[in-house]
């Protein structure tokens, strides 16, 4: 699935379902929220959102980082924040940078971005994935 394809789709439902950006990578309530790069995995594999997303983060890691379709979406919303990410084991940790960033304010912020913040900037990286890269 192309990168642009999979970003649009992510905003449609971060649109309507939510964004969960507590503990893990996903909350059990009325309507199950899932974390930014979460709902990217369920998105580009096509699948539901996998039980560990709820209990146990390190397995999350595991199976969002070998999805290489889910990393090139959150490598590209990376790419259009304004700050830079950390880096863990010496390799840019792209995850925490997107996950973060829904999450907590940014330097000189009251609040984290809201939803329709959220949508446009992952919106403004599905244009630029389609029209500056071959995996649009």
């Amino acid at each position: 699935m192309r990168t642009a394809h999979i970003l649009r789709k992510l905003a449609t439902v971060i649109n309507t379902q939510g964004l969960h950006t507590g503990h893990q990578f996903a909350a059990h309530g009325p309507m199950d929220k899932l974390d930014i790069c979460a709902i990217a995995y369920t998105i580009a594999e096509d699948t539901l959102a996998p039980a560990v997303f709820f209990t146990d983060e390190c397995a999350s890691l595991a199976l969002i980082e070998a999805s290489e379709p889910t990393m090139a979406a959150i490598r590209a919303i990376s790419a259009s924040l304004d700050t830079e990410p950390c880096e863990t084991n010496g390799q840019p940790d792209y995850i925490e940078h997107v996950s973060n960033w829904t999450a907590i304010p940014a330097p000189f912020a009251t609040a984290p971005p809201t939803i329709s913040e959220v949508i446009g900037r992952i919106l403004r990286a599905a244009q630029h994935a389609a029209t500056h890269t071959t995996a649009a």
